[in-house]
């Protein structure tokens, strides 16, 4: 009995014995010591001891104040960006070119925000996170700007990878202190909105399981995030926050995507033919350009093209009118601006004539099939000049905005892809090494069609590649090989019949190509119209 009342007491008064226990090895024992010694030696100690004194009581703060900053929300915990008001951002939504879908969603944001009385007085509640997905460069930072001078409210803005530190918890106080500022910003302007690009960073599926304790930080730090979003209840402040991330949406933690917290996702695409006009519009006039310019045939030359590509575009293009002393930019500045970004800059070397002759055949081979048999790609330019540690290349581009990839399509990408070899063997009767990305290529989309989209001859309906390689049997290996060498093979010869029945054409292409290194869309589209070929030209649905 006597056991269980003494525990019971030292529970209740462990810190008083704790502090009687400090004291006295503090202070009774250093007192009892002292007063043995003799006084001149009493005196040194003493001495001493109070001359330290003032650098001990620094270090003791030092080291309470770095605690502090880790775990407690100080120095470590603060961003390098602090609130921005909504009239500073100054974006809105008419200044943003295309993204008419997003911005269309966007609003209904604005207006939740703005009438959160009204949601709440029906029994609704106003969301608390909105996901904005897409590829990089399509205006999801913008479109958050958009959103918060639209509402009239601050603006919150932070990357995912400032949240990470080498140091354990500071990710977490980081999140803390954000939400708590913006709180606190929601309280006296009405809301506030939390801008989190590079949501990836923090938002990643979580590890629950790490044996080196590599994610701790991370995890901690999404927690954190997870605790404060589910803060935000209706009698809380009217804090909405926006993810931007521009990986899929699979790798992100099924916690920050359920309902409650990113319970909205928009998504952020790249721009039609419609609004890739109005782009360049928007940035030529920045600068000083040819007023003859074709600008829906630039659009129409951009397929896939993101804003901020098309921005880059114009400010090369601008470059290199400059470095030419022109005083306006032109259309070719900005054909050459494309070339440039997407193939690298052009190198002049050496090369024997008859590897000039072996480059051009085979750039011409690919030129005549892809523009006479490819369904949905164009040719862009054809050259010989080295660029990038390529000798050749044939510039394509798409026709139109393709989201599928129909058998036919395909085929003609095998087709054109094998046709530089087929020239090779029709001028010289032998090929080169300069083959051996093009059957690389060729063979790639021939082994998906036959193994992954059921498009061999033997009518297999089957996506093999699922399916580990040991569980199919030799047999089967071998005749999904050999459709898929046979498409390669039937392509190949409707490469060369192309060529052999257009050999005059395939001769005029070398001979131009070997004189001038290059030629551009206008230059192959007359060449063809000189044969009899005509074809719809690259321009604008209104006319040519």
């Amino acid at each position: 009995m006597w056991w269980f009342r003494l525990k019971l007491f030292l529970k209740k008064n462990l810190i008083l014995i704790i502090v009687v226990f400090l004291s006295f090895i503090s202070f009774v024992l250093p007192a009892i010591y002292l007063s043995n010694l003799e006084p001149s030696t009493r005196k040194y100690i003493i001495g001493i001891n109070m001359a330290s004194m003032p650098w001990m009581v620094i270090q003791t703060l030092i080291f309470v104040g770095l605690l502090y900053l880790l775990h407690y929300g100080g120095g470590f915990s603060r961003f390098r960006k602090t609130r921005i008001k909504s009239e500073n951002v100054n974006v809105r939504f008419s200044d943003i070119i295309g993204l008419e879908q997003a911005k269309k969603e966007a609003w209904e944001v604005v207006q939740l925000i703005k009438d959160r009385k009204k949601v709440k007085s029906i029994g609704g509640k106003i969301i608390k996170g909105v996901l904005l997905i897409g590829p990089p460069g399509c205006g999801k930072t913008m479109l958050a700007k958009a959103i918060a001078t639209e509402a009239d409210v601050p603006f919150l803005s932070v990357a995912g990878s400032e949240f990470v530190e080498i140091f354990v918890g500071v990710g977490a106080a980081r999140v803390r202190k954000l939400f708590s500022q913006a709180r606190y910003m929601a309280h006296a302007y009405g809301a506030c909105i939390v801008f989190i690009d590079e949501l990836e960073v923090i938002g990643r599926k979580r590890i629950l399981y790490d044996a080196f304790g590599g994610g701790a930080e991370t995890n901690s730090t999404q927690n954190q995030l997870l605790v404060e979003m589910d803060g935000l209840s209706d009698d809380d402040a009217n804090v909405v926050v926006f993810g931007a991330t521009n990986a899929l949406e699979e790798i992100l933690d099924e916690a920050l995507l359920r309902p409650g917290r990113f319970d909205r996702k928009i998504f952020v695409g790249k721009p039609n033919l419609y609004e890739r006009e109005k782009l360049f519009e928007y940035y030529l006039n920045k600068i000083k350009y040819d007023k003859t310019i074709d600008i829906s045939r630039l659009a129409r030359k951009t397929v896939y093209k993101t804003p901020a590509e098309i921005e880059n575009i114009v400010k090369e293009a601008a470059l290199i009118a400059a470095r030419n002393d022109r005083a306006v930019v032109t259309y070719l500045d900005i054909t050459q601006a494309i070339e440039r970004i997407e193939l690298g800059f052009a190198h002049r070397i050496v090369m024997t004539q008859r590897e000039r002759e072996i480059t051009a055949y085979h750039e011409v081979g690919h030129l005549v099939v892809l523009y006479l048999t490819h369904p949905t790609r164009d040719v862009f330019k054809v050259s010989i000049l080295n660029r990038g540690g390529v000798l050749g290349v044939v510039h394509s581009m798409p026709k139109d905005e393709f989201y599928l990839q129909d058998k036919e399509s395909l085929l003609a990408s095998i087709r054109v892809s094998v046709s530089g070899y087929m020239a090779e063997m029709i001028k010289f009767s032998s090929s080169s090494d300069g083959v051996v990305s093009d059957l690389a290529e060729a063979t790639k989309i021939a082994h998906a069609m036959v193994w992954k989209l059921g498009m061999g001859s033997g009518g297999y309906l089957c996506s093999f590649s699922s399916i580990p390689e040991k569980e199919i049997s030799d047999e089967l290996v071998n005749r999904l090989n050999y459709e898929m060498c046979k498409i390669i093979e039937n392509e190949k010869e409707k490469a060369e019949k192309v060529l052999r029945d257009n050999w005059n054409i395939v001769e005029e292409f070398v001979k131009l190509l070997l004189e001038k290194d290059e030629l551009e869309y206008d230059e192959i589209v007359e060449v063809f119209r000189r044969n009899g070929i005509y074809k719809t030209p690259l321009v604008s649905n209104n006319g040519v």
